[in-house]
C-alpha cells in the first residue's frame, strides 16, 4: 500500500535540515578566523628570516615567539568551538530523528516485516558520527582555502598558480572518485543490511536450527551473501585506493613543485629563503582540504546514503495520525467495506467486510489458512490502513486514533508470540509505570500468577531470563496477561489457545467470560473449537470475505449436521465448530 508524504515529515525534514545548515553556516565563520589563525605559522617564518636573523634581535624574536604562542592558543579555542558545534549539530540532529524515525520504521516494520526502526537508528547513529568527525571539516577548510590563494598571490603570483593548478587536479580526482566509487558503495551498503537481516531473522529461530540440523546450510547462504557483499566492498575500496595513490602521488610531488618554484624565485631575486618556506606551508594548507576529501569520500558517500533512507523512511510514514490525546467510550465497534491490498499484490487479502460489535459481544472467527483472519486482527487494533472503508470504535478510525490513549483502551495477543525485553511485570504492564495491584489482576485473569511466583525474582525476572524456563504455553499465557492488562475496552485474540494445555484454555475462557461481563468487545480467532462455546457471534472468512455471520447457534445450524461440517472441513478447509452443552441445535 503506497503512502504519500505528510506535511508532518515535511516539516520534520526541514527542521532536521535547518539543525544542519545552521550548525554549518556557524562553523563555516569560524573556519574563516581558523584559517586566518593558521597563517600564524608562515607569518612567523618570514619575519623570523626578514626581521630577526638580519638584524639579530632577540627582542623581535621574544616578541614574535609570544606572538606564536597567542596565535597557536586563537587557534587551538577556535577549532574546539568547530569541533563542538559539530558535536552539537550531530546531537540535536540524533535527538531530533530519533523518535520520528523509530516510529516510521515501527509502521513500516508492519507494513513489511522488516526491522526498518533498528536500521533506521543504525542510519542515525552513522549520520551523527560523521557530522561529529573531522570529514564535515574537509569542504569548510577547501572553502575557505582562497585565504592561502591569496597570501600566496601577496607572496608571489607564481605560487598562486602552482597551488591552483593542483587544486583542480584535486577537484578532478574527487570526481573521479565519485564517479568510480558512489554505485559499488551504495550495492555494498545495501548487501550489507540485506546480510545482516538475514542473520538477525535467522537468530530468531535459533532452536529450529539447532533442532534440525540447519545450521549448515545457512552458514552457506550466509556467506554467499556475505561474498556479494565483500565483492561490492572490495570494488569500491580497490577503485577508492587507486585514486588515493595517485593524489598521494600528487601530495608528493606538490611538494617538490613548490620547493623548486622556491629555489627559483629565490635564485632570481623575486623571493628570500624565509618566504620560500612560508610558499611551502601555505600550499600544503590550500591544496590539502581538498586531497582530505577524496580520503574521506566513502564517509561523505555513506552519510549521504545514510540520510536519504531516513528520508525516505520517514516521508513513507504517510497518513498522519491524530496527535491529540482522546479517551475511547463504551460505543460499538464498526467495520464497513473493509478492503485490505497489500503492495504487490494484486488480489484483495479482505474484500468488502462490513459487520458491527456492541459492548459485552465476543466474536469468534473462523476460517481456512490463508483467508486473511490476522490481517483482519491487525486492521481492527489500527496496525495497518486500510485499502478502503474502515474501522470505527465509538465513531472514530482505529487507524487514525492517536496511538497512547488508543493502546490503553484495547489488548492484543498476535499470532507470532513476541515479548519484548523487560521484566515480567514490565511486560504485563506494557512497558509503562504500573500500580502492582494492575500487574498482579491481569496475571491473575491469564492464570498465570503462581507460575511467575516460582520463577527467580517473580515479577522482576527478565523476560529474557524467564524464556529458558516457561514453556510455549506459559509464555502464550504472559502475552494474555498484558493483553488484558488495564482491562480493554477492545480485546482481540490470534489464535489465544494455539500452545495452551486444558488449564490454560480454561483460564482464557475465564479471561473471556470476564471481559466480556464488565463490557469489553471480544474478537477472537481460533482453528480450535472449545474456545468458541463463549462466543455470542460467530463469523466464517473465505478468501478474504465473509462466508457466515451471525449468533452462535444459527451459524452452527447453518453447517450442521456434523457430518457436513466434518465434510465441508475436509473440503474448504473450514474449521469445526462444535456447539456447546446445552446449546440447541
Amino acid at each position: 500500500m503506497r503512502r504519500m508524504k505528510t506535511a508532518n515529515s515535511t516539516t520534520l525534514l526541514q527542521s532536521a535540515r535547518k539543525i544542519f545548515l545552521r550548525g554549518f553556516i556557524y562553523a563555516g565563520i569560524v573556519s574563516f578566523f581558523l584559517n586566518f589563525a593558521m597563517l600564524i605559522g608562515p607569518i612567523f617564518m618570514v619575519q623570523v628570516y626578514s626581521r630577526v636573523l638580519p638584524a639579530k634581535s632577540y627582542d623581535t624574536l621574544y616578541g614574535l615567539i609570544v606572538i606564536g604562542i597567542l596565535g597557536i592558543i586563537i587557534y587551538g579555542l577556535l577549532d574546539f568551538v568547530r569541533n563542538w558545534t559539530y558535536t552539537v549539530m550531530a546531537h540535536g540532529l540524533a535527538q531530533r530523528l530519533n523518535l520520528p524515525a523509530l516510529q516510521a520504521g515501527v509502521l513500516q516494520s508492519v507494513e513489511g516485516g522488516v526491522n526498518e526502526g533498528g536500521a533506521a537508528i543504525r542510519d542515525i547513529n552513522e549520520l551523527r558520527q560523521f557530522i561529529g568527525s573531522n570529514a564535515v571539516s574537509m569542504p569548510l577548510d577547501a572553502f575557505w582555502s582562497v585565504v592561502f590563494l591569496v597570501a600566496l598571490l601577496f607572496i608571489h603570483p607564481v605560487y598562486a598558480m602552482v597551488a591552483g593548478g593542483f587544486i583542480i587536479a584535486m577537484v578532478v580526482m574527487n570526481f573521479i572518485t565519485d564517479g568510480l566509487t558512489r554505485q559499488a558503495i551504495k550495492e555494498a551498503n545495501a548487501a550489507q543490511q540485506r546480510h545482516v537481516q538475514e542473520v538477525a531473522n535467522s537468530m530468531r529461530h535459533a532452536e529450529a536450527i539447532e533442532a534440525m540440523g540447519m545450521l549448515p546450510a545457512l552458514v552457506r547462504m550466509w556467506r554467499r551473501s556475505q561474498g556479494e557483499m565483500l565483492e561490492y566492498s572490495n570494488t569500491a575500496n580497490v577503485r577508492t585506493r587507486i585514486v588515493l595513490a595517485i593524489t598521494k602521488s600528487l601530495q608528493k610531488s606538490l611538494q617538490m613543485v613548490t620547493v623548486a618554484t622556491g629555489a627559483f624565485l629565490v635564485l632570481s631575486g623575486a623571493i628570500n629563503a624565509g618566504v620560500l618556506f612560508a610558499g611551502m606551508v601555505l600550499t600544503s594548507q590550500a591544496v590539502g582540504p581538498f586531497a582530505g576529501l577524496i580520503e574521506n569520500w566513502q564517509q561523505w558517500v555513506n552519510a549521504g546514503q545514510a540520510w536519504s533512507r531516513i528520508k525516505a523512511l520517514i516521508e513513507h510514514e504517510g497518513s498522519a495520525r491524530q496527535t491529540m490525546p482522546a479517551p475511547v467510550g463504551d460505543g460499538d465497534l464498526s467495520v464497513e467495506h473493509l478492503v485490505y491490498l497489500p503492495d504487490g499484490r494484486d488480489i484483495p487479502v479482505l474484500r468488502g467486510l462490513t459487520f458491527s460489535l456492541s459492548p459485552g459481544e465476543v466474536l469468534g472467527i473462523a476460517g481456512p489458512s490463508g483467508a486473511g483472519k490476522s490481517t483482519l486482527a491487525r486492521c481492527l487494533t489500527g496496525i495497518i490502513k486500510p485499502t478502503a472503508g474502515g474501522v470505527y470504535l465509538d465513531g472514530h478510525s482505529t487507524y487514525l486514533w492517536e496511538r497512547g490513549s488508543f493502546g490503553r483502551a484495547v489488548g492484543y495477543l498476535p499470532q507470532s508470540l513476541s515479548l519484548i525485553d523487560g521484566t515480567i511485570r514490565q511486560t504485563i504492564a506494557r512497558m509503562q509505570d504500573s500500580d502492582p495491584r494492575d500487574v498482579i489482576r491481569a496475571a491473575q485473569a491469564a492464570g498465570i500468577h503462581d507460575m511467575i511466583g516460582k520463577l527467580p525474582h517473580g515479577y522482576d525476572t527478565p523476560v529474557r531470563e524467564g524464556m529458558h524456563m516457561l514453556s510455549g504455553g506459559q509464555m502464550q499465557r504472559l502475552a494474555l496477561a498484558r493483553a488484558l492488562y488495564g482491562d480493554p475496552k477492545l480485546l482481540i485474540l490470534d489464535e489465544p489457545n494455539s500452545n495452551l494445555d486444558g488449564i490454560g484454555e480454561q483460564a482464557l475462557i475465564a479471561a473471556i467470560v470476564e471481559a466480556r461481563a464488565r463490557g469489553a468487545i471480544v474478537i477472537m480467532i481460533a482453528h480450535r473449537p472449545s474456545v468458541m462455546a463463549v462466543a455470542d457471534k460467530i463469523m466464517v472468512i473465505e478468501h478474504g470475505v465473509v462466508a457466515q455471520f451471525g449468533p452462535r447457534t444459527e451459524v452452527i445450524e447453518m453447517i450442521s449436521p456434523e457430518a457436513r461440517l466434518a465434510n465441508d472441513a475436509r473440503r474448504k478447509g473450514i474449521m469445526r465448530v462444535v456447539p456447546a452443552a446445552g446449546d440447541v441445535g
